[in-house]
């Protein structure tokens, strides 16, 4: 799974690259500059990890293009879902071709010291954190394609349901975490807590809106559906994260 991994790193770095005050092309380029880097750190050099390598630049490179191209409206949304989706996927089947990874990462993680990560080997370690760092902005983005394909964000320039629940852009990659890394860690009751714990948060913050009715062009109900399914999607990237872990 060492090659999955790499292209999550890919993904997520990139994602992460582009919410910052960057020239367009930056993360274009950054995707298969990370991906070369790092299959020489897991010295992943077999024909087929290379094989593998090239098919994960393609893909970041087209999750990056098409996402971007869905923002202003000249593609359908579920293009670059497609795309991610049966890309993680295509690449986890043929996994194996790709050999176990090593070399520098592996002597680093030795190295460390670290108890947690002397044992962990290259291939989880790179699977693991690929999993973390979509959990960031790719998290979001991943959200706002579906909730965009959906019909509940409105089109650019009109009135959102996101602007009446401020805060939702940071809250939802920390909860995303909270709920992989309990999950990951064995601790399954905790995360549902935290599920539960947003619920009952945002519940006066509806309450009060729905007493108040329409605001700024915005009905109660297409907050509320904002609210629960974008809540939804983004416990599903964390189970998800989880379900990809245990299979690494």
């Amino acid at each position: 799974m060492s090659v999955v991994g790499v292209l999550l790193i890919a993904i997520g770095l990139t994602d992460l690259c582009r919410r910052q005050a960057m020239p367009f092309w930056a993360p274009l380029i950054a995707g298969p500059v990370m991906i070369i880097a790092f299959g020489l750190l897991a010295d992943l050099g077999s024909v087929g990890a290379i094989c593998l390598l090239i098919a994960a630049s393609l893909i970041t490179f087209a999750w990056l293009v098409l996402s971007g191209r869905s923002r202003v409206g000249a593609l359908h949304q579920a293009v670059p879902l497609t795309v991610l989706v049966a890309g993680v996927l295509v690449l986890i089947i043929l996994s194996p071709l790709a050999g176990p990874a090593g070399g520098v990462l592996a002597d680093w993680l030795r190295a460390t010291g670290w108890h947690g990560l002397m044992h962990v080997g290259p291939d989880r370690f790179l699977l693991v954190l690929g999993l973390f760092l979509i959990q960031l902005s790719t998290g979001n983005e991943i959200v706002r394609l579906v909730l965009a394909a959906t019909g509940t964000i409105k089109p650019f320039g009109e009135p959102q349901a996101s602007d009446q629940l401020r805060g939702g852009r940071l809250l939802g990659p920390l909860e995303r975490i909270f709920i992989f890394g309990l999950g990951f860690s064995g601790y399954a009751t905790a995360a549902g807590l935290v599920i539960a714990a947003k619920g009952l948060i945002r519940f006066p913050e509806l309450n009060a809106r729905r007493q108040g009715g329409s605001v700024t062009g915005v009905g109660i109900d297409e907050v509320t559906e904002y609210f629960l399914l974008g809540s939804f999607l983004s416990w599903l990237i964390s189970l998800a994260g989880i379900g990809i872990a245990a299979l690494g």
